[in-house]
């Protein structure tokens, strides 16, 4: 007969700690979602759009098309994913669910150079709105310098802790909406029905259909304009009822992003010429849409729009850079909850209560990426738009791959919203929106590392050194670089 171990008097019990599970209120509603979403997508509508018809031309509409075909793939797979998994890290959370934990890192590692280049393009394109004001700022060292100035002050804004409202995003975006749903309709009635042939001429005329290649890589940068997918995704653990509203928000911006894109790039060439449209240093490739508002046909038309476009594309342009802030910080923060970055940065300041040093070491990262800037380098523009590519599409082609994978691997998980359009693959049915947004995203991307070297050598070094730091804090914590071990254990973050 065994005994019975008793603890004996002036014996210490051991009690292990408890873990303090950190969780986001779910407090979001479709509304607030839906204008997360559209603030990065649709804001890039006021820089893009240049960016796409300095290569594009012409076909600028018909680049847009093309892509945002694209979009609305990668959108039907961030919604199943969104609903299957609610995580804020998005597709670096898909792709730990469906490969492990090497291929989560991966596409979070690549959604952080999205990121950053999203804070660089787009405080780099507040100026060129706002010169309507301040006519200096469209000097380049001059813009530069305000660009940089707008990346540390939010810096500073989000260390302090400032909460942005989400009733502000819903109304911003709102008034955001409306303005360029009038921009449209005005065009189109003062420009363009009264002489449809400017379109035509714009379009196809001599001088004004790109070359094979530039029309390739036009489709490529058109997908700048579609990147802003992931920010839905990154707030379904803060949504209510997550599973509904996360689809939905997605067909919202899906409708509303492919409407209004389509709408603006047919006025815009309808206002101007391709020429005009994409010249970064004379015409209107950096504020585009400034470019319609001073093309109307009426004086007073002008007078009243221009400023308000300033304002408005300056207000939304400012809200992306900050959720480029934001949103960078949070992935960091996931990243580092599965031990796939080092706990020190996401490490919370003791008095603000945010993730500090991920929030300066990437401002500080955007800043950089800004710095040819300030010599007004020829390319400079395209080459961050191209950059932005590079981290956004290998994300996404991980998204797609994910679900693919899960779909697969995993069909015992609960799927709240399922793409339709199936075909069988080893006997599970798998979205083929998802195989064709997978050979997409990877074809745009090849495009984009063939024919632009500073993001093909840029992207690469970005990803070697996140694979460094990945396999280095990896072996020093003794953590398979696939898994972890305990799957429940929690990371304890001092204050």
């Amino acid at each position: 007969m065994h005994d019975t171990w008793q603890p004996k008097p002036g014996d210490r019990t051991y009690r292990p700690r408890r873990v303090q599970k950190f969780r986001l209120k779910k407090v979001l509603g479709i509304s607030a979602i839906f204008s997360a979403g559209y603030a990065n997508v649709g804001s890039s509508i006021y820089y893009a759009l240049g960016v796409v018809a300095l290569f594009a031309l012409g076909a600028t509409p018909i680049a847009l098309g093309l892509a945002g075909i694209i979009y609305v793939f990668n959108a039907l797979t961030y919604a199943e994913g969104s609903a299957m998994i609610p995580e804020g890290g998005g597709s670096a959370s898909f792709a730990r669910h469906g490969f492990n934990d090497l291929g989560g890192f991966i596409a979070g590692w690549a959604l952080m150079l999205s990121y950053i280049a999203t804070i660089a393009i787009s405080a780099y394109t507040i100026p060129p709105y706002l010169s309507h004001f301040w006519p200096v700022l469209r000097e380049p060292a001059v813009d530069t310098l305000a660009s940089m100035g707008i990346i540390v002050f939010l810096m500073f804004i989000n260390v302090l802790g400032v909460v942005e409202s989400s009733l502000i995003n819903i109304v911003f975006i709102a008034i955001d909406i409306l303005t360029q749903v009038t921009l449209v309709v005005l065009g189109i009635v003062l420009i363009l029905l009264p002489d449809p042939q400017i379109l035509v001429q714009n379009m196809f005329g001599e001088g004004n259909w790109p070359s094979t290649s530039n029309l390739i890589f036009g489709i490529a940068i058109a997908a700048l304009c579609f990147t802003g997918v992931e920010t839905v995704s990154q707030l379904a653990e803060e949504t209510r009822q997550a599973a509904k509203r996360v689809p939905r928000a997605y067909i919202l911006n899906i409708i509303a992003v492919l409407v209004m894109f389509a709408g603006i790039s047919i006025v815009a060439l309808s206002a101007m010429t391709p020429q005009a449209l994409g010249d970064p240093i004379n015409g209107w490739a950096r504020d585009p849409v400034a470019g319609i508002a001073a093309n109307l046909p009426s004086p007073l038309l002008q007078s009243i729009f221009a400023p308000l476009v300033a304002v408005l594309a300056a207000s939304i342009l400012l809200t992306a850079t900050n959720a480029g802030v934001l949103g960078i910080s949070r992935l960091t923060f996931n990243l580092a909850t599965h031990h796939q970055l080092p706990v020190a940065l996401s490490r919370v300041h003791r008095r603000f209560r945010t993730p500090y040093i991920a929030i300066i070491v990437f401002s500080f990262i955007a800043l950089l990426v800004l710095a040819p800037g300030l010599f007004a380098a020829p390319t400079f523009f395209a080459d961050v738009g191209a950059l932005y590519v590079f981290g956004s599409l290998l994300g996404f082609a991980l998204a797609h791959a994910a679900v693919i994978s899960l779909r697969i691997r995993k069909p015992q998980m609960p799927r709240p919203f399922k793409v339709a359009g199936n075909i069988k693959i080893m006997g599970r049915p798998v979205p083929v929106t998802a195989i064709l947004g997978l050979l997409g995203t990877l074809g745009v991307w090849v495009v984009v590392l063939v024919t632009n070297p500073y993001s093909r050598w840029a992207g690469f070094a970005w990803m070697f050194i996140g694979l460094a730091i990945y396999y280095l804090y990896r072996r020093r914590a003794r953590i398979p670089l696939t898994h972890y071990p305990n799957k429940h254990q929690e990371v304890i973050r001092e204050g």
